[in-house]
């Protein structure tokens, strides 16, 4: 999975992505890094949220925190472009472990973006956290979602738009 996680798009050649692998009795300590910031960035938070926090690594067998390491400065590399090929690497990610047979969720939220979280992650403040990967194998098949129709959403281009004189 993670070899072809290193696969991505990677324009410029810098591979900003990094992961972190959680796993066994690291998963309770990621769980207390996550109460412990949670407490910091909400001090209405209670004892059932912290506890919360806590028990989020526990939901599968292996987390990965997938980080872009970005180089702010570069000169033709945008960080968003660095941060997008992050993305593609944790899309990679679950789409190997889907074909192994595993089970896996990408999540998000405040712990991606938590300075305290990504020090105890080993990561720089500018650096970003696109997500949390959970695997495992399922225990059940996941509900199935209905998705839009790629037709709605797609148009054909040909020339450039009428300019109104504003922005989008």
């Amino acid at each position: 999975m993670l070899e072809a996680a290193c696969r991505s798009p990677d324009h410029g050649a810098l591979r900003p992505w990094r992961f972190v692998t959680i796993s066994g009795d690291a998963r309770e300590q990621l769980g207390q890094v996550f109460a412990s910031a949670r407490a910091q960035r909400d001090t209405a938070a209670t004892a059932h949220d912290l506890d919360t926090e806590r028990k989020k690594p526990l939901r599968a067998p292996l987390v990965i925190a997938v980080a872009a390491v970005v180089t702010p400065d570069h000169p033709t590399v945008r960080v968003i472009d660095q941060v997008l090929s992050a993305g593609c690497a944790a899309h990679t990610i679950l789409l190997g472990a889907q074909a192994m047979g595993y089970g896996g969720i990408w999540l998000t939220g405040a712990n991606c973006h938590d300075p305290d979280v990504k020090e105890a992650l080993g990561l720089r403040a500018q650096d970003s956290i696109v997500g949390y990967l959970y695997l495992g194998k399922p225990l059940k098949e996941p509900p199935s979602r209905e998705r839009p129709d790629p037709e709605v959403l797609t148009r054909s281009w040909s020339k450039p738009a009428a300019s109104s004189g504003g922005g989008a």
